[in-house]
């Protein structure tokens, strides 16, 4: 049967909107929830989908693989384990979802509520039942496939080139950083990208 994906959005939104949803940090500032977790969803889908190689043929977010070490702690995914946590309700409630979809219809409900477009989701990305080496199944990727937000242009480019973007598009995708702020504990850096973070 076809999940009620309608009901699974309200059921995202009432998750983001719930001002007693905790996003613990060792920084200060806004720590809880009203909305102000849409921006971690956000990044734990594009984190999810961001590790793509066009080339290599792996990674991407079917799989769900981010549940599992050593992707979980991927330098670049630091954090997004309390996003995952967030989520477990919903994947409770529905589990004939896979994690895989439910980590995209996340980030795609964040955009829209922060204010953004409507964005279409397709789903049927399957999970996979534990880890294994990227070389053995082709939805794990290797580290070191996300930007690191110390570096230069080139790698920002080096990244996105090998999902298959131009430079339009990865100026595009980089506004996602328009929302959220860093955390010490996730990026290593620290405070709101803009005024108006969610």
């Amino acid at each position: 049967s076809v999940p009620d994906w309608k009901q699974i959005r309200q059921d995202i939104i009432d998750i983001i909107d719930d001002e007693d949803v905790i996003n613990p940090s060792v920084d200060e500032g806004v720590q809880g929830g009203g909305g102000y977790i849409a921006p971690m969803l956000l990044r734990l889908a594009w984190h999810c989908s961001g590790t793509w190689c066009k080339d290599a043929n792996n990674g991407g977010s079917d799989g769900g693989t981010m549940r599992f070490k050593p992707e979980a702690d991927h330098g670049g995914n630091a954090g997004l384990a309390i996003a995952r946590k967030i989520l477990e309700p919903i994947k409770a409630k529905y589990p004939e979802v896979s994690n895989a979809d439910l980590y995209i219809l996340a980030g795609i409900v964040a955009i829209e509520e922060m204010g953004g477009p409507v964005v279409q989701f397709r789903y049927g990305r399957s999970d996979t039942e534990g880890p294994a080496d990227f070389k053995d199944d082709p939805r794990f990727s290797p580290d070191g496939r996300l930007p690191d937000g110390d570096k230069d242009a080139q790698h920002v480019r080096d990244i996105f080139y090998r999902m298959g973007f131009d430079d339009h598009a990865i100026v595009a995708l980089s506004g996602a950083h328009s929302v959220g702020r860093c955390h010490t504990d996730r990026s290593g850096f620290w405070g709101p990208w803009t005024r108006s973070e969610s």
